[in-house]
């Protein structure tokens, strides 16, 4: 399986990124995103995030950005990366229309860092060609890319997707399709332990944060990672390994539902476990 023409769908946070990463190995990316002025704004994220890299000796900006076209629909590709909101239903629906609009030698991936990727394979007819891509944030500068095989994932599939994330300079961590896959069936109770130790009074959100940095040499504190993530989207996660999983552990702190429902989603809003200018 050859990938040259990469459609990436959502051009928020993660979307940026990927659609960067793909660009910059010299594939040409289509970015689309339902949501009106996404993409513009994705555009924008990775023309920063390439200004950044190219101080560092990185590609220059306009070479990979000329690579990446706006597009207004989902249209012809080797492969999809969806990487929209962390919702099974909108999810399976975007995986109905993409199976409909790509060619069928196309493979179809997911960035979701939890819905299991079998769900989504089933309402394609190429649920052979279907898998999880997960990628971490920030994608341009973390190496990561948790590959997830469907029940129905041929072999051939999770060999191309393997070599992809290698030739894209990530390292593939290959995983089954179990809730949370490997990487947020770990982390996301220890975000959540750290908001009941924070709703608990046990300490402030600075000194949780800097326990986990200076003593457990993490570069980022769980509370900052939780605002990084967005706690809409830890809560999400949450709640799909509690239903998956059926253990009481995976349930969210109501600290962290609190939050959500006042809108403290974290950097996106400005304010979560704390504030940003």
């Amino acid at each position: 399986m050859i990938f040259e023409r990469v459609l990436v769908a959502g051009a928020g946070q993660m979307g940026a990124g990927i659609a960067q990463v793909v660009a910059a190995s010299g594939r040409a990316v289509s970015l689309y995103d339902s949501v009106p002025g996404a993409v513009e704004r994705g555009l924008s994220t990775m023309e920063k995030s390439l200004a950044r890299l190219h101080e560092k000796g990185g590609p220059a900006p306009d070479d990979v950005l000329a690579r990446v076209t706006p597009v207004g629909e989902l249209v012809d590709a080797d492969l999809l990366v969806e990487a929209i909101v962390e919702h099974a239903e909108t999810k399976k629906r975007l995986f109905r229309e993409a199976d409909a609009a790509l060619p069928k030698k196309a493979v179809l991936a997911s960035n979701t860092s939890s819905i299991p990727i079998t769900e989504l394979a089933a309402v394609t007819s190429r649920p052979e060609r279907v898998i999880g891509m997960h990628f971490f944030n920030p994608v341009p500068m973390l190496p990561l890319v948790e590959v997830i095989r469907a029940e129905q994932t041929s072999d051939a599939t999770a060999a191309a997707i393997v070599a992809l994330a290698r030739e894209l300079g990530k390292t593939p961590a290959e995983a089954n399709d179990f809730p949370g896959f490997v990487s947020n069936r770990i982390l996301m109770p220890f975000i959540n332990e750290a908001a009941h130790a924070l709703m608990q009074g046990v300490a402030e959100p600075e000194a949780i944060d800097t326990v986990a940095t200076l003593g457990f040499a993490h570069p980022m504190g769980p509370l900052a990672l939780a605002d990084l993530i967005g706690l809409d989207t830890c809560v999400a996660i949450m709640d799909v390994l509690h239903e998956g999983l059926g253990d009481p552990k995976y349930a969210p702190c109501p600290l962290l539902r609190r939050y959500v429902a006042a809108g403290r989603l974290g950097r996106k809003s400005g304010r979560g476990f704390y504030e940003y200018v």
